[in-house]
C-alpha cells in the first residue's frame, strides 16, 4: 500500500518536514480577532505545549483528541489536545508534551516520535502554546487520568484538514463579539483553542 498517499503519515510527516523552519508570521487567535481588547490585556503569557498526536494507520492518519474532565474549573468539557503549563523542571515544549500526554491519557513516549513543531499559538486565556507534533505507532491502550479526562478519541487527518468542516462561530465577551472555529465531528464538538490550532495546522501545511 502507498504509504504517501495523502492523509497518510508519510504525507503528513513530508509537509511537516517542507515546512521546517520557515517563518509564516504570528499565530494565534488574533488571526481571527484582530485588534480585539481581549487580546491586548497587559498580563505575561503562560507558556504551555501540547502534543498533535497523528496516529499511523494503514487506512488513514487519525487524530488523537481528549475531552476534558467535566468537573475541571476551566474549559470543562472541552475537547483538548494532550497538554498543559511548562513547568522549570521541564526541559523543552517536547518535553512538556510527552510528560503531560501521559499524565492525562497514558501514552507512553515510546509509543510517539516527535517530528516537529508548530509555531506557538497566542490564545486569548492568556497562554503561549507551543503545538508539538508527533506520530503515534498503534497497538496503545490508554489509561485515562479522571481528574483531568473524561474520555479519549481519534478523528480522521482527513475530516480536520478539509476546509469544508471548519466553521466560523462566535460568542460575546464584555459586549463584544468574540470569533472561534468549530468543527462538529459526530456527537464531539471541537471548537475555541483546539480548532484554532488545527485550523492554523490546515493553513501551514495543507494550502
Amino acid at each position: 500500500m502507498d504509504q504517501t498517499r495523502p492523509f497518510s503519515t508519510a504525507d503528513f510527516r513530508h509537509r511537516v518536514v517542507a515546512r521546517s523552519g520557515i517563518d509564516d508570521g504570528d499565530y494565534g487567535d488574533h488571526r481571527f480577532n484582530p485588534g480585539h481588547p481581549r487580546l491586548t490585556l497587559a498580563k505575561p503569557l503562560r507558556d504551555a505545549a501540547v502534543l498533535i498526536p497523528v496516529v499511523d494507520h494503514a487506512d488513514g492518519a487519525t487524530v488523537l483528541l481528549t475531552k476534558r474532565a467535566e468537573k475541571l474549573r476551566s474549559h470543562s468539557g472541552q475537547v483538548a489536545f494532550p497538554g498543559g503549563t511548562i513547568d522549570p523542571t521541564d526541559d523543552s515544549p517536547e518535553a512538556t508534551a510527552l510528560r503531560e500526554t501521559f499524565e492525562e491519557i497514558g501514552l507512553g513516549r515510546d509509543r510517539v516520535e516527535i517530528i516537529g513543531r508548530m509555531p506557538d499559538y497566542v490564545a486569548g486565556s492568556g497562554y503561549r502554546i507551543a503545538p508539538v507534533l508527533g506520530i503515534v505507532r498503534p497497538g496503545f491502550s490508554l489509561t485515562l487520568n479522571a481528574d483531568e479526562v473524561d474520555a479519549a478519541f481519534e478523528v480522521p487527518l482527513r475530516f480536520l484538514m478539509d476546509p469544508a468542516n471548519h466553521k466560523r462561530d462566535s460568542r460575546m465577551w464584555n459586549d463584544l463579539e468574540w470569533f472561534f472555529y468549530d468543527m462538529p465531528y459526530g456527537d464531539r464538538r471541537i471548537w475555541g483553542v483546539t480548532a484554532g490550532i488545527i485550523r492554523t495546522l490546515y493553513e501551514r501545511l495543507y494550502t
